[in-house]
Parts: structure tokens; C-alpha cells; sequence
């Protein structure tokens, strides 16, 4: 970008265009705000309003091409093409003055492009759109993005097209923030102080977050932590573990690693990425919790003993996160999924080994695909005799029966409760190992 003064509003809506380039330029996830770096000089709301724009954008970026497409004789190249999504975004899904996002794009676009016909068709672009835009978005509203194709074809053949029409309405609403307490009695308080609703299986939920997660009341003293309100669900099928020995494998970030903690489990936490681990490990130090971790590869790592209970979250295509993590559906290939469910069971078959007689093995992952979830944990039943899945509704409190499989395993998706905000999209199986 050029050394010209920077107006009002523009430092973030360069931030905004820094993260749509890392998805569609160099198909990467979004990076923390505090790594980005058109972000890196902006304060805590600053960042959250440049990474809510990204957002915006990504979530409904096919309505946004076909809404851009009458206006434009060729395709621009992508840095203008991106701003033009933005200012198409602001004026028609956003509370911004048309006028105001149109002198922004063309200001954004004078600093990435010396090309002056750039600038004058984004301030002609986006006047139009202006003019037009009762007649594009009457309502304020544009379609959400359709799912990509491998995973229209699965929800459609297992769930239906209703399906698939919820799910995709889901993906295209903000995620709301959902909080996981270290002291579940402190619930009442937390709330109230956070703004925060307790959800029925005791997950905090803030509707409309704004500023810097770390700002947030508790957080300093560790009494909560991030976590969806899905994938919160995985410890409380273990059932109690208190006194247990406990292992987490794939850990990290750590927010299971903590649920097991506050718990009271005797825990020990493997993951092979060093950094992430680092992670997790500050996550303990803030709450005061406690777990030996341990960085290693899963697949090569063999532990001294047997546990009483062990949790995995294998590494899969993290399809259930995509109302969390929009960009998702723009780098991965869904049509090559072979390679993870592999990965999977063998961790799985790994993770079996490490389990007493009599123990728990509890299976998470946040895909809506069969094959990492449902057809996964019927293949470790037909390869591994003497174990058998376990219904953990018991002990799931607040959790609709209805989200029970027939085969006792738990299955979440992004359109439950869809009046309270949704959730991830997770499988969650409970397997016992006989004596």
C-alpha cells in the first residue's frame, strides 16, 4: 500500500481485504487478528470489525458474485474484485451509507492499485449498487452460499434437501461465542456479569460479541474459556472421571483438556504440534488447571500404562465448524477425504490399545461427513471384537433425545437449535471395552 494519510474506516477494511486474499489468494484459514498484517496497528474492536467484514463477505460470496456480475463487462483482478465485494457487502448486508463504503472501496482500491481505471470502477460499481439496492436485496438479505458439492451430495442422500436448506441458512448467520465455566455452580453469576444466556447443557453463550475476547469479565482470572457449545458436549459422555486415569489425545487447544481438568481427572494431554501445545499449555496456566502434556505423534507415541479412559479428537475436515469458520469451504477439497478417515482409524485403533479392560474410549469429530463419524465407529466395531458403544444420555443434561443416533452416538449439527444460535456439527461416540 502507498503512504497516503489513511481515512477513517480504511485501516480495517485493509485488514478485511488482508484476510479474504490469505483465503482466496493463498487458500490459508484466517489468522488471529493479532497476526495479520494490515491488522497489526488497529485496536481489539478494530480487528473484531475487520474480521466480522471478512466474515460477511465469505459467508454469502456466491450471492455476492452474482450480484457483481451484471455491473462488470470483464473480472477485474482479485484485490479489486475483493473490494468490490466488500463494498457490496457493506451496502447490501451491512449498516453502512452506500456513500460512505463507496468512498472507502475506492480509497482501499486507490492503495493497492496504480491503476486509475480500478478506482473509477469502484466508485461506479459501487454507486449503482447504491442506487439498485432495494431492487438487489430488498430485504436487507442475499442467498447463503450453497454447500460445496461433496457435502450437498452426503446431507442430501442422508438428511434430505430440508435439510441441506437449514444447514446452509445456519452457515450463513455469525456465530454467536459460547463459553465453557471452570466452575459449573458459577454459571448464574458468569452470565449475568458476561451478558451471557446458560444454555440447557450449561454452555455460556454471548448472542453478539464485540471487542477482544480477553477484554471479556473472568477472563484474567481464568473462570472460563471458548469452546463451542458442540464440542463441549464430548466430556460429559465420558461420564464422571473424576480420580480417573484420563487420556487426550490430539488435545490441543486444549478446551476438552480443561473440561477434563476442572473434572478432577489424573490427565495426561498429547498433541505432536509444539505450538499448539504451547497453547494449551497457557490455557491451563490461566484457568489454574492442571494435566502433564506431552508433544508427540500419536501414531508413534506409546504410553507406560493403560488408561481408565481416553478421548480422541482425530484430525478430519472440520465440515461441522463452517458457521464458525466460513473460509473453510473455499481451501479444503472435500472430494479427497480418503487420507483422513485412513489417519483416523488408525489413531482410533492406536487409542484402543491404551484403554483397560472395562474402560472408556470416547470418539469426537467435528465433520458432517458419515465416513468420519457414523461409518467410522461401525468400522471399529467390526475390526475390534469385545467392544460395544454405550448411549451416554445419562449423563448429558439438556441434551434433546432426538440428537441420539439409534446406535447410541450423538450427532449435533449446525441448524440444532437454530432460534438460540445453532451449534458445530459433531459426532460423538462412546465406546466401552468389556473385561
Amino acid at each position: 500500500m502507498t503512504g497516503r494519510p489513511v481515512k477513517p474506516g480504511i485501516a480495517e477494511r485493509a485488514a478485511a481485504l488482508d484476510h479474504l486474499l490469505r483465503v482466496f489468494r493463498d487458500r490459508r484459514m484466517l489468522a488471529d487478528d493479532s497476526r495479520a498484517r494490515a491488522g497489526r496497528n488497529l485496536d481489539p474492536a478494530e480487528r473484531a470489525a475487520a474480521k466480522r467484514l471478512a466474515h460477511s463477505v465469505l459467508r454469502r460470496s456466491d450471492s455476492l458474485d452474482e450480484v457483481l456480475s451484471p455491473y462488470l463487462k470483464r473480472r477485474p483482478p482479485l484485490k479489486i474484485h475483493l473490494i468490490l465485494k466488500i463494498v457490496a457487502a457493506e451496502i447490501l448486508l451491512g449498516k453502512t451509507q452506500g456513500y460512505a463504503a463507496v468512498d472507502c472501496g475506492v480509497e482501499l482500491s486507490r492503495r493497492v492499485s496504480a491503476v486509475s481505471g480500478h478506482h473509477g470502477m469502484v466508485n461506479a460499481v459501487g454507486r449503482r449498487m447504491a442506487r439498485d439496492r432495494d431492487v438487489i436485496a430488498p430485504t436487507g438479505r442475499l442467498r447463503p452460499n450453497a454447500l460445496p458439492s461433496p457435502l450437498f451430495r452426503e446431507i442430501d442422500d442422508r438428511l434430505g434437501q430440508d435439510a441441506v436448506s437449514r444447514i446452509e441458512r445456519a452457515h450463513a448467520r455469525p456465530a454467536p461465542l459460547d463459553l465453557t465455566p471452570r466452575d459449573r455452580d458459577a454459571r448464574p453469576d458468569l452470565a449475568e456479569s458476561l451478558g451471557a444466556v446458560v444454555l440447557p447443557t450449561g454452555t455460556l453463550r454471548i448472542s453478539s460479541p464485540q471487542g477482544q475476547v480477553s477484554g471479556l469479565p473472568g477472563y484474567d482470572e481464568g473462570l472460563w474459556w471458548v469452546q463451542d457449545a458442540a464440542a463441549a458436549l464430548a466430556v460429559p459422555c465420558l461420564g464422571p472421571v473424576r480420580g480417573n486415569r484420563v487420556l487426550d489425545v490430539c488435545a490441543a487447544p486444549g478446551g476438552k483438556t480443561m473440561q477434563l481438568a476442572a473434572a478432577g481427572a489424573i490427565l495426561t494431554a498429547v498433541d505432536k504440534s509444539p505450538s499448539r501445545l504451547r497453547r494449551l499449555k497457557a490455557n491451563l496456566r490461566r484457568t489454574g488447571l492442571a494435566a502433564r502434556t506431552i508433544a508427540a505423534d500419536a501414531l508413534t507415541w506409546d504410553p507406560d500404562s493403560q488408561f481408565d479412559v481416553v478421548l480422541i479428537d482425530p484430525p478430519c475436515t472440520a465440515t461441522g465448524t463452517m458457521r464458525r469458520h466460513p473460509e473453510l469451504q473455499f481451501i479444503r477439497d472435500l472430494d479427497r477425504i480418503d487420507d483422513l478417515v485412513s489417519l483416523q482409524a488408525e489413531l482410533l485403533d492406536r487409542a484402543a490399545g491404551w484403554v483397560s479392560p472395562g474402560g472408556r474410549l470416547v470418539m469426537s469429530t467435528c465433520s458432517l461427513f458419515s465416513a468420519e463419524g457414523e461409518e467410522q465407529a461401525d468400522r471399529f466395531l467390526h475390526r475390534h471384537a469385545g467392544w460395544v458403544i454405550e448411549s451416554p444420555f445419562d449423563t448429558l443434561p439438556g441434551v434433546p433425545e432426538d440428537w441420539m443416533l439409534p446406535t447410541g452416538a450423538l450427532r449435533t449439527r449446525p441448524d440444532y437449535w437454530e432460534k438460540r444460535g445453532g451449534m458445530d456439527g459433531f459426532f460423538i461416540a462412546r465406546f466401552r471395552r468389556l473385561r
